[in-house]
């Protein structure tokens, strides 16, 4: 079997080893594949593979019927799957993998990171002591901005998928109380189940965990911001475009949220312009909550077993149209 990666850089870097792939098949992997040209270098890399691994290359219609009928198989190397044409896929008979649940501790462990940053700003205050600000200072110590206690205050969950609960568990443990939204309408021992009115009216930290539909883009907005606390953290560690930067740039800009932090942005790599970047109240970071060795070593396992099973006739995490 020719196996291609289309771009491997992101899930390995250089630090995990392609052999479990390997074991399996010709492989060629390449780091990153260009994709201002609608697909054609997509279309010369991977012609004659019949199974592709991917992460961000789209495999649109177009693509996949020129690689037709020796596709067979797509993996993602991630959960969301979005930048396949299922319905092309199924058309032309290829089986579509994911990789579900590789990240959620990661992601619940950098959920909380940008929490405390913001809580203490420990990075600012690093840097401004070792520009001599605590040298010159007349007091024993000094801060630049309120340092904040989570105990006692309450985190509400948009989405309590895995990695929410993941979260709600940490938030717990931090003495916070927890309450969440979900289309399900459960809630377990870490968190009480309320309606989206609620917990905008209730939370002082509001985290965003759901998936990325029609229903949830966009829901930082605006209009749901002015339904919020004053003073309310918003963090975002899920999809960029469940937030509206302007409405939330806007209000950071009040100081009817206190501040944000996002590891996603609206799109990505971000405009130069993106309001979150320039705004000062808004933590971002490059889209790496899912990125520790030891998650990504689990996504590559699951990426060779779901291949391996797909080659033993028995596909494990497909998705469908």
């Amino acid at each position: 079997m020719k196996i291609v990666v289309m771009d491997g850089y992101a899930l390995n870097p250089g630090d995990l080893s392609w052999k479990g792939f390997e074991d399996l098949g010709e492989l060629t992997v390449y780091e990153r594949t260009p994709y201002n040209d609608e697909g054609k270098e997509t279309v010369r890399r991977a012609k004659g593979a019949q199974a592709l691994l991917i992460n961000k290359t789209p495999m649109t219609r177009k693509v996949i019927e020129q690689l037709a009928p020796e596709l067979q198989y797509i993996g993602v190397l991630a959960t969301g799957y979005n930048v396949v044409d299922l319905e092309a896929a199924q058309e032309y008979g290829v089986t579509v993998t994911n990789v579900p649940a590789y990240s959620t501790t990661a992601v619940a462990q950098f959920t909380m990171a940008l929490l405390l940053e913001l809580c203490h700003r420990i990075g600012d205050h690093s840097r401004a002591a070792k520009a001599g600000r605590w040298a010159q200072s007349p007091d024993f110590c000094y801060w630049d901005s309120p340092l904040i206690e989570l105990c006692g205050k309450t985190m509400g969950i948009i989405g309590y998928g895995r990695i929410g609960k993941g979260v709600a568990r940490l938030a717990s443990a931090f003495g916070m109380k927890v309450i969440a939204y979900t289309r399900s309408g459960r809630g377990d021992e870490f968190a009480r189940p309320v309606s989206l009115e609620e917990l905008f009216a209730e939370s002082d930290v509001i985290s965003l965990h759901c998936p990325l539909f029609p229903e949830t883009k966009g829901i930082i907005c605006k209009e749901n911001i002015a339904k919020m606390k004053d003073g309310v953290f918003i963090l975002n560690t899920s999809r960029g475009p469940l937030i509206v930067p302007e409405d939330l740039a806007e209000a950071l800009e009040s100081g009817k949220v206190a501040g944000a932090a996002v590891d996603v942005l609206e799109s990505e790599p971000p405009r130069a312009d993106d309001p979150l970047l320039l705004q000062p109240g808004c933590i971002v970071t490059p889209h790496i909550a899912w990125a520790p060795k030891e998650s990504r070593q689990r996504l590559m396992d699951i990426a060779v077993e779901n291949l391996r099973r797909f080659l033993a006739k028995d596909p494990q995490n497909v998705v469908e149209p």
